[in-house]
């Protein structure tokens, strides 16, 4: 036994709790700097592109936003070598110092109006370094959650990641709301929308210095050997690499359907109004975050793989009903519990995400596998969701978009029935 996993087996709860909280405070960092350009949309989709239509300007927007997950697969190769072959701290800490110089570019980048088209080319470079980061963010962060749990409680700790990916996503939404009521419209449109990208990139540094102080949860040895972080080592498990791109194709889809679509869909179809919308979907989002330790916990009594059945399975069947539902609502409440049952129903995937996919992979290849094949499917299918919504609804086949998610998710829901069962054959020793 090694000198670091004997460390690992000595950590007492309050110790591992500690390591989660700090790795997770940097995935919160991350996302919320993420998130906050996909919610301010609204404000400053004209401040970079010619104006008119609202939603040509939305949706030019969101093909950046779309683009920015192209470099997701790029991050998760990068940052999965570098947690796999120079560890998983390390890595973590070149991601967030990464988004954080992503998040300030777009603070003091200026319009459209001001250098013209060099706007949107800026704004586009911005998004390709966070895409960057994030796509090395979840998989070593997922990882080294992962490592660092508690056997036997590993679904109940590794939720946390999930609970700070969607803490971050919450508190981008928060701090919106919070503009919102202390600015006008036209102050949030002229420039009010940068405050945000200012307070992540701030953030962020504070994350910087929190993931300094982690434990390494691999060892030397691991780490300098032929495989480690290799694309060669990470092919003698292909079976596993093909498995996370199908479950997570549908699960990123439908994850990015009911939370930063959402907003948009409330505003855009349903008619609902900006500050109504945002306030819906905070109250949907803070019970979503709460539900992951619930789920993650679940997932140890009943095991992972019946899980993703779960979420496959429902998924397929709810989203949509739920989502012609959501398209003529007009009473706020009735809003909230529809998302609400989405999101309970993803919660079977979310909660574990990582968790499932690091069980797939051995220790030399682990960071890689998780971030490469997540990033891949979820740049194809989550970083597209909102691009692909909006194109089918500027096409007046909006519902076609409904048929779309439904699709993904039974493909989810095949793939987990065909997987090994973590339970048994699982290489997170």
């Amino acid at each position: 036994m090694t000198d670091t996993t004997q460390d690992l087996a000595q950590l007492t709860s309050g110790q591992r709790i500690k390591a989660i909280i700090g790795a997770s405070s940097g995935n919160l960092v991350e996302w919320f700097d993420f998130y906050i350009y996909s919610f301010c949309s609204l404000y400053f989709s004209h401040a970079f592109f010619p104006s008119g239509n609202p939603t040509t300007q939305l949706l030019q927007t969101a093909g950046i936003f779309a683009a920015g997950f192209l470099m997701r697969p790029v991050g998760g190769w990068l940052f999965g070598r570098i947690a796999d072959k120079y560890g998983r701290r390390k890595s973590m800490m070149i991601s967030v110092l990464m988004m954080c110089g992503g998040s300030l570019m777009i603070a003091i980048t200026p319009t459209y109006a001001t250098i013209g088209a060099l706007a949107p080319f800026l704004l586009l470079l911005a998004r390709l370094l966070q895409g960057l980061s994030v796509g090395g963010e979840y998989g070593t962060s997922a990882t080294y959650m992962s490592e660092v749990s508690e056997s036997g409680k590993r679904g109940f700790y590794a939720s946390f990641h999930y609970v700070t990916l969607i803490g971050g996503q919450l508190l981008a939404l928060l701090v919106l709301v919070i503009l919102q009521q202390l600015l006008t419209l036209e102050q949030l449109r002229a420039g009010g929308w940068r405050i945000p990208f200012v307070c992540g990139a701030i953030v962020a540094l504070v994350s910087l210095n929190l993931r300094k102080s982690l434990t390494e949860t691999t060892t030397a040895h691991e780490r300098k050997g032929k495989d480690a972080g290799s694309l060669r080592g990470l092919l003698k498990h292909k079976r596993a690499f093909i498995t996370v791109l199908g479950f997570t194709a549908g699960g990123s889809l439908v994850f990015y359907t009911f939370t930063t679509y959402m907003q948009k869909y409330l505003v855009n179809t349903a008619g609902m109004n900006e500050k109504m919308a945002s306030a819906v979907m905070t109250w949907a989002l803070l019970a979503y975050m709460i539900m992951q330790p619930i789920f993650g916990a679940l997932s140890d009594r009943i095991g992972r793989r019946t899980s993703m059945l779960f979420f496959g399975g429902l998924a397929t069947i709810c989203v949509l009903p739920i989502m012609h539902a959501l398209k003529d609502i007009s009473n706020p409440y009735v809003a909230f519990g529809l998302i609400v049952i989405a999101l309970a129903v993803i919660s079977f995937y979310t909660s574990i995400s990582g968790l499932i996919k690091a069980e797939m992979f051995p220790v030399e290849v682990r960071a890689l596998g998780v971030g490469l094949s997540y990033a891949i499917a979820n740049a194809t299918f989550g970083g597209s969701a909102e691009y692909v919504a909006l194109q089918f609804k500027a096409w007046h086949v909006e519902s076609y978009f409904y048929w779309y998610v439904s699709i993904m998710c039974l493909i989810s829901f095949i793939v987990a029935i065909r997987m090994p069962d973590p339970g048994r054959s699982g290489l997170l020793k």
